[in-house]
């Protein structure tokens, strides 16, 4: 069975075992991407190879709503045999070995190395350019090693987030229809309700941007990036210009301010102010009504200052949202060459 939505980029296409593969309601896997025997996709998952490629091992499984992606000038991401991802976690630019065991909620930043069966336990954050023993649980922001791996738990873990995937995520909206020219918007995201994009914008794969109550704004070339929620039940939320919103980050109502940045798999509590030039960490989490004051680098659960923003900083955010802004325009061409 094939993925909802496969991309070339640049040269590069997709690349599936000869054995079965099955892919959720949604999935999307792009570029330089190579995929093993047995491998399950579920609903919403991303993998994208846009610049490095993604190489995955037999019997991968991939979680509903969770992102595979690559440091695009400088590394991919490679994984090994049997290996298991919950619901809404990340792998970004890492090597994963075999038999490992990722849970929900886990983000895995660049540079960083997981042995053979390891557990990274639910909510964990593997920091950048960690390298975990394998054979031991790993828990907590940054992830550290808990206890070692009883014979047979990461099967048995293992076996349970593959029955409880199996459950998927239920039914999607449909996709928008009268999209500007300036804009990009994945086949496979769902915009519901009053939901305004700013010229160059970008929604990418299968983000749900859901206006139950007040309105989505999105400013102009700012990226909401691959498996991001925006739900709004309140005054709504509003994004300023030139910001990113990295991969699996959850929103409610709230207004964050332009050139600002919010990291792999952040979650902006309801009410929470962030100021212009701010950059909140991955796996960082916000209080309810909490204000992010600008010129800071913001983590931790809840964020508090942890530096200032300084220029490498700033330059790094601004090469980000440009970068993005260029996948924008190759990906509506590329999706408009498909449909066409």
């Amino acid at each position: 069975m094939n993925p909802e939505m496969t991309l070339p980029y640049g040269a590069e296409a997709p690349r599936f075992a000869s054995r079965p593969v099955w892919c959720g309601r949604g999935s999307t896997v792009i570029g330089a991407a190579t995929i093993g025997d047995q491998a399950w996709l579920g609903d919403a998952a991303v993998i994208r190879a846009d610049g490095q490629p993604v190489t995955l091992g037999d019997r991968f499984w991939l979680g509903h709503r969770s992102t595979v992606h690559i440091a695009t000038f400088s590394q991919g991401t490679t994984c090994g045999d049997r290996v298991t991802v919950g619901r809404n976690s990340v792998l970004h630019a890492c090597t994963i070995g075999s038999d490992v065991v990722i849970e929900d909620d886990v983000v895995i930043l660049d540079g960083s190395t997981i042995g053979d069966g390891a557990v990274i336990e639910a909510g964990a954050t593997v920091f950048p350019r960690s390298a975990l023993e394998g054979g031991f649980a790993y828990a907590g922001s940054p992830a550290r090693p808990v206890r070692p791996v009883a014979p047979g738990e990461a099967a048995d873990r293992a076996e349970r987030l593959r029955e409880r995937s199996a459950e998927g995520i239920g039914p999607e909206g449909e996709p928008p229809s009268d999209i500007d020219p300036d804009v990009f918007v994945a086949r496979t995201a769902r915009l519901r309700g009053r939901v305004g994009l700013g010229a160059g914008a970008s929604v990418l794969f299968c983000c749900a941007l859901e206006a139950e109550a007040g309105p989505i704004v999105i400013g102009a070339d700012t990226n909401i990036q691959d498996n991001t929620v925006i739900r709004t039940r309140g005054e709504g939320v509003v994004i300023g210009r030139d910001t990113t919103i990295a991969h699996n980050v959850r929103i409610a109502d709230c207004r964050i301010g332009a050139r600002t940045l919010i990291g792999i798999g952040a979650a902006v509590a309801p009410g929470t102010l962030i100021a212009d030039d701010v950059m909140l960490a991955a796996g960082s989490t916000t209080d309810p009504g909490q204000i992010l004051d600008s010129g800071h680098l913001w983590g931790g659960r809840p964020a508090r200052i942890l530096a200032p923003l300084d220029a490498d900083r700033r330059a790094m955010m601004l090469r980000i949202v440009e970068g993005y802004c260029q996948h924008g325009r190759e990906y509506r061409a590329a999706q408009e060459e498909m449909a066409g």
